[in-house]
Formats: C-alpha cells, sequence, structure tokens
C-alpha cells in the first residue's frame, strides 16, 4: 500500500504528469465546443464550462434543441 510521503507530496504517486494529461484532456473538450457553438448562437467563450461534465450536458442539450433555422 503506498503511503503519503511528506517530501514528495501526492503528485509523486500519481506520476508527474497528471496536470499535463488534465489539459490535454481540458483541450480535447472544449476545442470543438468552441467551434460548434457559435453556429448555434451561443458565445465561443461559454464552451471554456464544458470542462465539467454538468455544463457539458447541458451545453449538448441546448445545441441539440436549439433552433438553427432554415434547415429541415
Amino acid at each position: 500500500m503506498m503511503q503519503f510521503d511528506a517530501h514528495w507530496g501526492w503528485g509523486a504517486m500519481h506520476g508527474g504528469g497528471s496536470l499535463i494529461w488534465m489539459l490535454i484532456a481540458a483541450v480535447v473538450i472544449v476545442v470543438p465546443f468552441w467551434r460548434l457553438l457559435p453556429k448555434f448562437g451561443i458565445p465561443s467563450w461559454v464552451s471554456l464550462l464544458a470542462v465539467f461534465p454538468l455544463a457539458a450536458v447541458v451545453l449538448l442539450w441546448a445545441m441539440a434543441f436549439k433552433d438553427k433555422g432554415g434547415q429541415a
């Protein structure tokens, strides 16, 4: 069983690059929202909320039921 090491902290147990992987995941999630939201009349900056799972689901629902206008 791993124990907390006061010198290295919790990050040493999870690998040093976990922050980098979280940033990569955030970019992979935010970029598609950034490109899609303006097509639905929603400002691009709102896509930053998509890093939170509940907000991403709300944005998906908003896009699904928003009338894009002119399309059948």
